[in-house]
């Protein structure tokens, strides 16, 4: 399957049922008067975050969604049918937005959540509904209201408790294959990731979840490489596990790159709390260790941990400070509620 996190489609609701224009008319009923039944209301549009969708390809084949019209209002006072109404089906964490782009509508973050994005037309008045004692036998009804259209864009924005950032080759994959049943593509070159990647990591019987995005690069909130274009997707985690490879020459530099690029997206990435951790340590001799540990410290103004997701180096002590900080933000909001 494919990974999408951005469609645009178009959307209407149905139109209203026109009402009928009808008179009773059967032997031995001298006055039967108006009996011309009201239309029934269009379809709606709606949309609504389903479990087991991680991605919005379905609507690259699909980009029109139509509720359906009101049937007619009929004589002997039988009103028109309601319109079917359309559902699309998106993932949890899928953001609507108006045709600009920039003006949300509404964010899908729980399971079975729904909202109705385009209310079907009213059905019309039949003429039955017009008689009054002045106007005993009216010849006009209204027809049905016409449906909303619109155009609007669906951004996926993937829900996990903890996001990993770092370079191309910082080992995020790796990291993410050792510690979940996920099977992201694991390869020695740049942007062997091209697309975010989840897995459900356990750490002393307690379950998160883990995205992986594609590395950054210097300049990619101005589009070099990949882009900034998938930090959407940790937008909503509660913490960042910044990795930097022992493989880069400066480290620190390395460090800096990244957390410019964070810093020049915004979104609130930079006041998540970030774990960093020197990753590939097995590559390394203890005195070159060392040094990089030191200039990482420096750099970040914290202690980083050392892994090696290859050698299972210090992988439990990484979950358990991620474990620790998704505890903690949990017990934040539980005080604020």
């Amino acid at each position: 399957m494919k990974f999408l996190d951005e469609a645009r489609v178009y959307i209407r609701s149905g139109d209203g049922g026109a009402g009928a224009v009808s008179f009773r008319r059967e032997k031995f009923i001298e006055f039967g008067g108006p009996d011309g039944g009201d239309g029934g209301r269009g379809g709606d549009v709606w949309v609504e975050a389903v479990n087991g969708l991680n991605t919005l390809i379905d609507f690259r084949y699909q980009q029109h969604f139509k509720g359906a019209t009101g049937t007619h209002g009929m004589g002997r006072n039988r009103t028109g049918a309601n319109g079917a109404s359309v559902t699309l089906k998106v993932p949890v964490g899928t953001q609507i937005f108006e045709e600009d782009n920039e003006t949300l509508i509404v964010d899908l973050t729980e399971e079975g959540q729904r909202f109705r994005l385009a209310v079907g037309g009213n059905g019309g008045f039949g003429n039955a509904h017009f008689k009054s004692s002045t106007n005993q036998a009216p010849n006009w009804a209204n027809p049905g209201l016409e449906g909303e259209e619109k155009t609007v864009w669906l951004r996926l924005k993937l829900i996990a408790d903890a996001g990993l950032v770092g370079l191309p080759n910082a080992g995020k994959s790796t990291f993410l294959a050792t510690c979940t049943r996920a099977r992201p593509k694991i390869a020695n070159y740049p942007f062997t990731t091209l697309h975010p990647n989840l897995g459900v990591a356990t750490v002393d019987g307690r379950e998160f979840i883990l995205a992986d995005i594609p590395g950054l690069i210097e300049g990619a909130h101005e589009g070099t490489g990949l882009g900034d274009r998938f930090l959407g997707h940790v937008e909503r985690t509660r913490v960042l596990l910044h990795l930097v490879s022992a493989q880069e020459e400066s480290v620190g530099k390395a460090y800096k790159t990244v957390k410019h690029e964070l810093e020049a997206y915004g979104g609130g990435l930079t006041d998540k709390p970030e774990i960093v951790a020197l990753s590939q340590i097995d590559v390394l001799d203890e005195d070159e260790l060392k040094k990089k540990a030191k200039e990482l410290e420096k750099a970040c103004g914290q202690k980083p941990l050392l892994l090696s997701a290859i050698t299972n180096v210090g992988m439990l002590q990484a979950l358990r400070a991620l474990r620790d900080e998704i505890v903690r933000f949990g017990t934040e909001e539980q005080d604020e509620a």
